[in-house]
């Protein structure tokens, strides 16, 4: 497979979330990490990360807001087997009033490679309505922080084209 992702070293330089060593539990009949795990942990680093945007975990419970998933590209690069040390990046691309869209990454710490990307469009919900509404000003503007930082890495996550913010 021909792909233009950048490199791991350029990854790496991002924030470390869900560190890791992938146990036997995790291991399917192949005896790589079963497909289940890769989305599993990928979502538990991104839920790490937007607790620096101000997006507790227990943000549900202790503002009645919460954000949900609404699509995902997923890129399966290389093979992660028990053991391997693993960690997530997360690299916000951009966002809109409800909606923010980002790139997260599992990172393959023991063989330095990328080995999965998961490209997701997340909304922001109120729990009361159960629909969208607008980012809270606070967020919104950590958001907006983060993805200007993050351009200044010096290289652009490499897009899916069937995940976009709308």
């Amino acid at each position: 497979m021909t792909t233009s992702q950048p490199s791991y070293e350029q990854v790496a330089a991002l924030p470390a979330y869900c560190q890791q060593s992938i146990p036997v539990a995790f291991e399917d009949f192949n005896g790589h990490l079963n497909v289940r795990h890769y989305l599993g942990i990928a979502s538990e680093g991104l839920d790490e990360s937007l607790i620096e945007v101000g997006i507790p975990m227990n943000w549900p419970a202790a503002a009645g807001q919460a954000v949900f998933s609404a699509e995902h590209h997923l890129t399966y690069l290389t093979e992660l087997r028990t053991g391997d040390k693993i960690s997530v990046r997360v690299r916000f691309v951009g966002r809109s009033a409800r909606a923010a869209h980002v790139v997260v990454y599992l990172l393959d710490d023991s063989g330095s490679k990328v080995s999965y990307v998961m490209e997701e469009i997340f909304l922001h919900m109120d729990m009361d309505t159960r629909k969208t509404s607008d980012w809270p000003d606070d967020v919104a503007g950590a958001m907006d922080k983060r993805i200007a930082e993050e351009k200044e890495h010096g290289w652009a996550p490499e897009l899916s084209g069937s995940v976009a913010l709308r």
